[in-house]
C-alpha cells in the first residue's frame, strides 16, 4: 500500500476515525500473526501502523482527538520493544482499536 502517495492521503481522510482505527487495528493483528514467524513481514506491519497513525495525526478532522492519537503512537512503541515502560501488549492495542470496528457497525 503506498502510504506515502497524495491519492492514498487523501482517500485516508475521507474515512471515519472509526475505520482509522480499525485499519491500523488490521495492521496489529498482521504483527500479533507475524512476529515469531517472519521477522520481515512483521517490520513491513509495523510500519505501516506507524504510517496510518502518522496520516491520522495529520487529518484536521481529529485536532481536538491528538492526545488520544498520539498516546496511541506512543503505546505502540512501547509494545514494540516489549512493553517496557507503560507493559504495553499488541494484544492490548489490538483489543482497544477493535472497538472501533464495532463502533462502525
Amino acid at each position: 500500500m503506498p502510504h506515502d502517495s497524495m491519492e492514498f492521503c487523501a482517500r485516508w481522510q475521507t474515512l471515519s476515525l472509526a475505520e482509522q482505527f480499525g485499519n491500523i487495528g488490521s495492521e496489529i493483528s498482521r504483527a500479533i500473526k507475524w512476529k515469531d514467524r517472519d521477522l520481515g513481514i512483521y517490520d513491513r506491519t509495523i510500519d505501516r501502523a506507524f504510517d496510518l497513525i502518522d496520516l491520522t495525526i495529520t487529518d484536521p478532522r481529529w485536532k481536538h482527538r491528538l492526545k488520544e492519537i498520539t498516546r496511541f503512537r506512543e503505546l505502540l512503541g512501547d509494545a514494540m520493544f516489549g512493553g517496557m515502560q507503560y507493559q504495553t501488549s499488541f494484544e492490548a492495542l489490538e483489543r482497544y482499536s477493535t472497538q472501533f470496528v464495532m463502533m462502525k457497525k
